[in-house]
């Protein structure tokens, strides 16, 4: 994979279907807005709650749509190397670019297991095919190390890119210790995908996003400026996006009759609530995922707000691809009430 951003991008959904004309505009918005690759069916388009005809759909629409335009990467991972092996043969079939091929989630196997029993039939299957391993150990109970990863990278010409969301830098400077020069590291946390380009033991590449969804432009822009090595530039752009990154995960205390208790709001919650906020399509989450808090709706309306007032242009192509008022979006409560908890 080649330098670049690249949007995990949001599964919408209405009347608990996917939306296929929010779709269809989600991707017309990203590819006119310079990204350079759409993941289809990733933790930020909900895998785990679609079934496998809803997962096949939004993977044929992304590329039938997409492909020639952007990269097209399918996310075909699973706890079931069966499954992964016939999702990649769906992605492979329809003309995807790549497939992201997150950690087996649940069961638990070893690192070594990860390699020998999940990565390397499928990039023995699809010599042709690029596979990103995704390595999340917070969603996923288990971790693909470093030096399987290696391992893997000597053997496959094909497994040659990782998704990093460990969000430890010495893991990902390990990485690129094990694995060289020439094998590609993208961020998987907004939040430190400066420090990770940045940082001359790790050198990513570039992002696969979640907040691109929402800011391809800008996002894809600081990307480019890193690769240039234009840092201060670049730089400039990260601070005006950091009030984005800081909603990945949004925290907040919240009373109940026995004390305060902590609700974590992960991804995709709040970003696609800021989505529905902005009049982007989206759509709720898939249950068991539900509803922002109204102390959490608050953090989300006072980051987006602080973004419109001090760099507008970075809700632009919102606003001109879908024909909104972003300034009333994000004061007119009337767009948000229903949202919450």
């Amino acid at each position: 994979m080649n330098t670049g951003c690249y949007t995990a991008l949001v599964t919408p959904f209405a009347d608990d279907h996917v939306d296929q004309e929010g779709l269809d505009a989600l991707i017309e918005f990203q590819t006119a807005n310079n990204i350079t690759g759409i993941v289809a069916v990733g933790t930020t388009g909900e895998s785990p709650t679609l079934n496998w005809d809803e997962h096949n759909q939004v993977v044929e629409t992304v590329v039938k749509q997409a492909r020639g335009r952007c990269k097209c990467i399918a996310g075909v991972g699973s706890n079931n190397t069966r499954e992964a092996l016939f999702a990649t043969e769906h992605a492979v079939r329809v003309g995807a670019d790549a497939v992201l091929l997150v950690d087996p989630y649940y069961n638990g196997p070893s690192s070594l297991e990860i390699r020998k029993e999940y990565v390397s039939p499928i990039a023995r299957a699809f010599p042709d095919l690029n596979i990103i391993p995704y390595v999340i150990p917070g969603r996923t109970g288990t971790q693909l190390l470093p030096e399987d990863l290696a391992m893997l990278f000597n053997e496959f010409k094909n497994v040659n890119a990782v998704k990093e969301a460990t969000g430890d830098l010495d893991n990902m400077r390990r990485t690129r210790a094990c694995c060289g020069k020439d094998f590609t590291i993208l961020s998987g946390d907004d939040g430190i995908t400066y420090e990770m380009m940045t940082d001359p033991e790790i050198q990513a590449a570039g992002s696969i996003s979640v907040y691109s969804n929402v800011v391809p432009k800008a996002f894809s822009d600081m990307v480019a400026l890193l690769s240039k090595g234009k840092i201060d530039e670049a730089k400039k752009l990260m601070k005006a996006l950091e009030p984005l990154f800081n909603l990945v995960t949004v925290k907040t205390k919240e009373p109940t009759p026995f004390g305060e208790t902590l609700v974590r709001s992960r991804n995709p919650v709040p970003v696609k609530h800021l989505m529905a906020v902005l009049g982007m399509p989206s759509g709720p989450c898939r249950q068991p995922l539900g509803k922002m808090t109204k102390k959490g709706m608050t953090i989300i309306l006072e980051a987006a707000r602080k973004v419109q007032a001090e760099t507008p242009e970075l809700f632009q192509p919102v606003s001109g691809f879908f024909g909104v008022d972003i300034d009333e979006r994000l004061n007119n409560p009337s767009h948000w009430e229903k949202l919450c908890y």
